[in-house]
């Protein structure tokens, strides 16, 4: 249910996310559910109850949710969260085409990694950006009317060599 008692609002951030932990993932199917339900199916919920509430209500809106770089492509190391987040990404798209006739724009974000306690003690990052230059390219992208924004910009050119390679060449790399 959406409540406006504060007063009618033109901007919803969706910006939610469960890393888990993807060994446990694969061997508990519990902890493979939480990890789905965080990242994709709660947000795929409020998306679809938000959607149908803006259809009705039809005056400008924007939507801003955060999908990760990691739905691009399934690796090894983190497929559970990937998917999830490939999962949104994929709604989210669905979601922008049904409302295109409509007010609301709707933007997916697709950050790479970012310095926030989420990722805090992970081994092997790399190309760590700050909250506060994510927060700023989803601000232009916002303003720009963007559908999908790869932040910091780099990321789309990385995900891109990443989803290129052949999948028997990718199955064997340790990613």
């Amino acid at each position: 249910q959406v409540d406006e008692r504060g007063g009618p609002f033109d901007l919803v951030v969706l910006a939610f996310g469960y890393l888990g932990d993807e060994r446990a993932a694969q061997r508990d199917t519990d902890a493979l559910a939480h990890i789905l339900n965080a990242n994709f199916t709660g947000a795929a919920i409020a998306l679809a109850h938000l959607a149908n509430y803006l259809e009705e209500r039809d005056t400008p809106t924007g939507v801003i949710a955060i999908s990760s770089v990691a739905g691009d492509r399934g690796r090894q190391g983190n497929y559970a969260y990937g998917s999830a987040k490939g999962g949104l990404a994929i709604f989210l798209q669905g979601l922008r085409n049904r409302l295109a006739a409509t007010s609301v724009h709707v933007l997916t974000v697709k950050p790479g990694f970012v310095d926030t306690p989420m990722t805090e003690g992970l081994d092997g990052l790399f190309l760590v950006a700050p909250p506060e230059r994510v927060a700023a390219d989803i601000v232009r992208a916002y303003r720009q009317k963007k559908d999908v924004l790869y932040t910091p910009f780099f990321w789309r050119w990385i995900m891109l060599v990443i989803k290129s390679i052949p999948e028997r060449i990718f199955k064997r790399l340790k990613l």
